[in-house]
């Protein structure tokens, strides 16, 4: 069984981008203690497949390096992308139903997986998929964006877990669907 989990950063009031998608308000690169990764090292090291959405896999391009290292990557996206050379053997597009990726990741064996980027966080959410989140709040309200969680028809209950107090002020909760 395919045990899928959300790992993100949203602002104090729940965004995790700007309307144009910008990341800027995250913490720099120099601003961040050398060494410190918020466990996001420790939380890749269980997992065995990315999942993000074209949007989330463009931003991605942007930075510096490659966050991920040899992880393997799905990316979903109707319309396909380029994937850079350097990045063919790990990244995939893909275009399935969700029912087709459990199923495809079933067969190769995957046992967890990451989401990342809020539509297609918000598409497994809405489908019942995702087990875990480990949102991070960080100290910043940016008051308009693109929020974490879209409409719901339905609450969804969780269950706490864990909370920690990162350096710079940052807050990482944990949360596992009843």
């Amino acid at each position: 069984m395919v045990h899928i989990k959300v790992y993100i950063a949203t602002s104090l009031d729940g965004y995790i981008a700007r309307e144009d998608g910008s990341i800027d308000w995250l913490p720099r690169s120099d601003d961040i203690p050398e060494g410190e990764d918020f466990g996001f090292g420790e939380f890749l090291a269980g997992i065995d497949r990315l999942v993000m959405g074209r949007k989330t896999f463009e931003s991605v391009l942007g930075f510096p390096e490659w966050p991920y290292g040899d992880l393997r990557v799905d990316v979903l996206s109707r319309t396909g992308i380029a994937v850079p050379s350097e990045l063919g053997d790990r990244v995939q597009v893909v275009s399935a139903t969700l029912g087709e990726l459990l199923h495809r990741w079933e067969s190769q064996g995957v046992v967890s997986v990451y989401l990342d980027g809020g539509e297609t966080i918000q598409g497994f959410l809405a489908a019942g998929l995702v087990d875990e989140m480990t949102i991070t709040r960080v100290p910043v309200l940016l008051g308009k964006g693109r929020p974490l969680f879209g409409t719901m028809t339905d609450p969804v209950h969780w269950e706490h877990h864990r909370t920690d107090v990162l350096p710079m002020g940052m807050v990482r909760c944990r949360y596992a669907r009843i």
